[in-house]
Order: C-alpha cells, then sequence, then structure tokens
C-alpha cells in the first residue's frame, strides 16, 4: 500500500493546517505573514495606512499647495478639493489587495479643519474586506514665492510699447497686454511658475508691462511685432548680483509699433493717388484707392515710409452712385454736400452698382475697394 503525501503546512502562530502556498517569484519580495493561516493573518491585517493627521499649507492668493520644498499649482475649487488630494496622496492600500473601491465623505469641522472620512473595500485571499478611517486635514495658510515676488513688485523685463509718431490705440494696447498674459497662461499650464505679470502700467504713450524674466520678456516683445508689425530694441540695466556673484541685469524692450496701421489711409506723394493699408508685418502692403491695383514698399527694420495720414476706411460711409463714366471714373453724390463729384473708379466697382462705400479725406473722396471692404 502507497502512503498519501501531506501537502498541507501548519499556521506558526495558531498550529493550524493550512494549505500549501506558492513560493514568490525570483525577485518578489517574500511577505513575512503569508505562510498563516487565514484566521491569524486578518487578525492583525490592516487594508489602509493611514496617517493620524495631514496638514496642508496654501497660498491665500493662488491656491496652491506647498509640497516638500515647493509650491504647486492644483487647479482646486477649493479647500475641500485640496483636502481630498491631499489624503489622498497620504494613504497606503495594502499591496495584496484587489480590485479597490473607495469613497471620501469630507466634514467640515471649522474653517481650518477638515475631517475626511474614507471608506475602502476590496478582495484579499479571495475574501472581500472594508476598512474605514478618519484623517482629520488641518488647513493653514501662507504665501507661496510666487505670489511674494508679485506683491513685492519682482520684475525682470519691461516691455513698453509706444508707436512710430503717435500714441498706439487702445485696441493695439490692449491686444499687447493680452499677449503678455497668454504667454503667461502658456508657462503656467506647462508648471513654470517663474513666469507672470507682475504689473501693467497706463502711460502717456501707451502701457509698460513688468514681467518676472528677460526670457518672458524677450518672448513678448517678439509676439507683439509679429503680430502688430514693428520691431523693439533691448536695453539691460545691471542691478545687482546673486549670491554666487553673477551680475543680475534688468532689461527693458522698447516696443514700436508702425506709424500706421491696417485701415489706414495714407498719401505717398508719389503722384499715383493714396494707399489703404492691409498690412504692416514686414512689408508695408496695400491697395491703391483710385485703382484697386496692390501696393507694397520694403523698408528696412525701423523705417517708415515717408508718408501722411489722410483718412481711415471705418470712417467709410456709404455714397449714391449717379453713374459709371468710364473703366476709370464713377459719379457719386458726395456723402456730405449731396453734390453730384467724379470719383476715380476702382476696378472692383460694378458698372450696375447702385451705391459704394467711399471716404472722405483732406485729398478728396475716394471709393472703398470692395476686397479690402470685406476684410474690413
Amino acid at each position: 500500500m502507497s502512503e498519501t503525501r501531506d501537502t498541507r503546512d501548519f499556521c506558526p502562530r495558531c498550529g493550524d493546517s493550512v494549505l500549501e502556498r506558492e513560493e514568490p517569484l525570483p525577485g518578489e519580495p517574500r511577505e513575512r505573514d503569508r505562510v498563516l493561516c487565514d484566521a491569524c493573518y486578518f487578525e492583525d491585517f490592516e487594508l489602509v495606512d493611514a496617517p493620524d493627521r495631514v496638514e496642508v499649507t496654501v497660498c491665500s492668493h493662488c491656491g496652491a499647495v506647498h509640497r516638500g520644498n515647493r509650491w504647486v499649482d492644483v487647479g482646486a475649487r477649493d479647500y475641500t478639493d485640496v483636502a481630498v488630494d491631499e489624503v489622498s496622496e497620504a494613504l497606503a492600500v495594502h499591496l495584496n489587495a484587489e480590485q479597490i473601491q473607495w469613497g471620501v465623505d469630507p466634514e467640515q469641522v471649522d474653517r481650518n479643519t477638515i475631517r475626511m472620512h474614507c471608506t475602502f473595500a476590496g478582495v484579499v485571499r479571495g475574501t472581500h474586506v472594508e476598512e474605514e478611517v478618519v484623517v482629520p486635514v488641518k488647513i493653514s495658510r501662507g504665501t507661496c514665492d510666487r505670489c511674494g515676488r508679485i506683491s513685492g513688485g519682482s520684475y525682470a523685463a519691461e516691455v513698453q510699447i509706444r508707436g512710430r509718431d503717435r500714441v498706439p490705440d487702445p485696441e493695439e494696447q490692449s491686444t499687447a497686454v493680452e499677449i503678455a498674459e497668454s504667454l503667461v497662461a502658456e508657462r503656467e499650464a506647462d508648471g513654470d511658475r517663474d513666469s507672470f505679470v507682475t504689473e501693467v502700467i497706463d502711460q502717456s504713450e501707451g502701457k509698460d508691462v513688468k514681467l518676472s524674466t528677460n526670457k518672458l520678456g524677450k518672448a513678448v516683445a517678439t509676439q507683439i511685432t509679429e503680430e502688430l508689425g514693428g520691431s523693439y530694441s533691448e536695453a539691460p540695466t545691471l542691478v545687482t548680483e546673486d549670491g554666487d556673484g553673477n551680475e543680475v541685469y534688468r532689461v527693458t524692450f522698447a516696443v514700436r509699433l508702425p506709424k500706421f496701421r491696417p485701415g489706414d489711409v495714407i498719401d505717398l506723394d508719389d503722384g499715383e493717388g493714396p494707399v489703404l493699408v492691409r498690412s504692416v508685418q514686414g512689408n508695408l502692403k496695400g491697395v491703391r484707392m483710385a485703382t484697386g491695383e496692390p501696393y507694397e514698399a520694403r523698408f528696412e527694420e525701423g523705417e517708415t515710409p515717408d508718408a501722411e495720414k489722410i483718412g481711415e476706411a471705418d470712417d467709410a460711409v456709404e455714397a449714391t452712385v449717379v453713374t459709371v463714366e468710364d473703366d476709370n471714373a464713377v459719379q457719386v453724390l458726395d456723402p456730405e454736400t449731396y453734390e453730384a463729384v467724379t470719383v476715380a473708379r476702382p476696378s472692383s466697382v460694378d458698372e450696375d452698382a447702385a451705391t459704394i462705400e467711399a471716404v472722405k479725406t483732406d485729398a478728396g473722396l475716394f471709393v472703398v475697394p470692395s476686397e479690402s471692404n470685406a476684410a474690413k
């Protein structure tokens, strides 16, 4: 008669027999309590390892949370969200637990304390287990490095928005500030907390935008000139030395927007009639108002055309067409005097047109080419 081998081991704590357990794979940690029977194993089992208390410092200005030795933007809607996030980071679930489910019920104790009631459920050794832990979260308020620098007026670059022989109009100034704020927002979204707008100052000549870094200042000046035209110059000023003896410079970026804007009607005094400006990005581009022919002039950086502004397309009004005289002329009613006058006819004016858009300047009445009207 053959012997039947007993494949059971014995629990070292209570002596009850247990089924032989598989050895861990090479390299896997050997759990100390794996040899215990289920009853002894669950006597000391804790599904969740939770701290007695969580303390959180939140910036009272921007809501950033202090973690370790740095401030982190968490995007929380309120302090309850902060408490949930911090407790989630602090809790640890047993490695042997599977099919984990958990929930949290915040209890606002007072303005600075939130008691987090956390419930967990999972499967361990084929057994469904549940556990509830209560973690108080203490909220304290402070000021992060970034907000401290902003409130202290710290800045490393200043972008001055000016115009050549004119003051930038409100729309241009607003666009320039929006460009600065947009670039800062992009860097913030990438986790850069060193980029910020310290202050925007209204000056009689335009706006001054103070920024946190020279790199950001250069990016803002570059983007403004790319979108609005013009050029900029840099003027560094030594302000101090850092702890390592390196010189620290503050840089002023002087942006000079072009003398003319899209929509301006300018007289180049070249005998070919005024030009309606379409673009000032790079070369000056426009259209001859008398013929509708395109115009483009190339200038060196910082230069402006020898021209005079005589009107704006935005001032155009509807004028009644009396008759189309020929390919080059059309008779219309002056929108102010209602007298019939003959004006140059751009190629875009149809023979059967009943009305046209016209702008009155010191140089006379001019039809606004229809293509430019569409672009306005």
